[in-house]
């Protein structure tokens, strides 16, 4: 998910100003007994589009409980800015839905329900949610205070037609990964092994992550200190780097590509052999004229020997705001967006991975894709850091690899000092900032 600073909330909650009694007599709380106010996050191709698929969901729920939804959707630019003010304000809907990276963040506001095991319980128990969805809920030890609703993973994406051309099978280990990918570059033909959305802070810190995961280190102590400078992490850097710096299988030219939609458009058109993308990039590269059957789908792989972690938990959680007027209705809702029956209703649209446990994702009509991204969700991925700087270490690991993909392109070398300081730099900025 796309984070923005969560400092406003953060210093409100530093503070001490009691977020769970703002608003007044009639200013918290949505919309009333027997009606919510519930936020949804932009999930398709527009803010009209997800209108459309949610109205039929929602108008069912208020035949089966009487309870009216009043729907907003939002989009990714001004959804955090608008959770932030109806936390200072206490003008809040009643459920709202969060990037699941926001959640240990938005936990320390105390402005959002726990799901203690009464709260738990009334949505249908933590046993029907996938482990590591669940895991995204909040920092470890503490009730969640959000629930998962669309899972994403991370695949490997490469081109079915170009790997047998030059008589290679789908990776296995990061070694094989960067063998293929050179064997398939050809900067005369202007054909590269991979593309990088190296231009985009997001995603170079989702792969920081995921590289010093299959090291074995950690970003953040059990006191939710930063250790980024761990060497797992440093090397799990610099091994990214090199995609682009020693291993020369992605375009310098990626170093401007600001997100993952410009690498999915280099693979869907041939001009790249293979991209790291979440599931939802199916229907992108569809869209630019390639066929299903035309590619295929691994995790993303470990180095010999390494952990085998393939993607961070992505996806959308649901939560419910601490003032609400309408907690049981709330619940009821929460519910029911996480039942089998609502997951599969809209898995299809908004291209996601179901939370539950034993359910089959509906995403795509291919299910060997459907099987390889519903497996490396449930079993190869790990959640971004649980503390509450996780957003600024997200901004400013995230941006120092931008500035070091940029060297790169403009002939700078990159060695492992240099990603050591600048990780230092990073560190320094997140302890300062508390």
């Amino acid at each position: 998910m796309r984070l923005r600073s969560l400092i406003a909330a953060a210093a409100v909650s530093a503070l001490g100003i009691s977020l769970t009694a703002c608003g007044g007599d009639d200013g918290g709380g949505g919309s009333g007994e027997g009606t919510l106010t519930y936020w949804a996050s932009n999930q398709g191709t527009s803010l009209d589009h997800d209108k459309q698929v949610l109205t039929p969901v929602l108008e069912k729920f208020t035949a089966e409980t009487g309870v009216k939804v009043n729907l907003e959707v939002i989009g990714w630019n001004d959804l955090q800015t608008r959770i932030q003010t109806a936390i200072t304000s206490g003008q809040a809907p009643d459920v709202v839905n969060i990037g699941n990276t926001w959640a240990a963040s938005l936990q320390a506001t105390e402005a959002f329900l726990p799901f203690d095991d009464e709260a738990m319980n009334a949505i249908g128990g933590k046993d029907k949610f996938i482990d590591t969805a669940l895991a995204t809920g909040g920092a470890a030890g503490k009730p969640p205070t959000s629930v998962p609703l669309y899972g994403l993973a991370y695949g490997l994406y490469y081109n079915k037609a170009m790997f047998a051309a030059a008589g290679l099978q789908p990776p296995t280990t990061w070694e094989e990964m960067v063998a293929a990918a050179k064997k398939l570059t050809n900067p005369a033909k202007k054909v590269y092994g991979m593309a990088l959305a190296a231009g985009s802070y997001t995603e170079n810190v989702h792969f920081a992550f995921i590289n010093g995961a299959q090291n074995g280190a950690e970003w953040f102590n059990a006191e939710g200190k930063p250790t980024f400078t761990e060497e797992g992490n440093v090397q799990g850097v610099l091994r990214y780097l090199d995609l682009m710096q020693k291993d020369k299988v992605a375009n310098t030219s990626n170093a401007q590509y600001d997100n993952g939609t410009k690498a999915v458009n280099d693979f869907a058109t041939g001009k790249v052999a293979m991209v790291l993308n979440q599931n939802n990039a199916a229907s992108s590269i569809v869209a630019n004229g390639m066929k299903s059957s035309e590619y295929g789908v691994v995790a993303f792989p470990s180095p010999a020997g390494g952990k085998q972690v393939a993607s961070h938990v992505a996806g959308i959680n649901l939560s419910i705001f601490q003032n609400t007027k309408n907690k049981d209705a709330a619940l009821k809702f929460v519910k029911y967006m996480t039942d089998p029956a609502t997951q599969k209703t809209l898995g299809k649209p908004f291209a996601s991975l179901p939370v539950l446990k034993n359910e089959t994702p509906v995403f795509t009509d291919n299910p060997v894709e459907a099987k390889i991204f519903q497996d490396i969700y449930a079993t190869k991925s790990k959640p971004l850091p649980l503390v509450p700087a996780e957003d600024q270490y997200e901004s400013t690991v995230g941006k120092a690899m931008n500035a070091m993909f940029a060297k790169i392109a403009t002939g700078g070398t990159v060695t492992a000092d240099d990603v050591r300081a600048a990780l230092k730099d990073a560190q320094d900025q997140v302890t300062a900032g508390g």
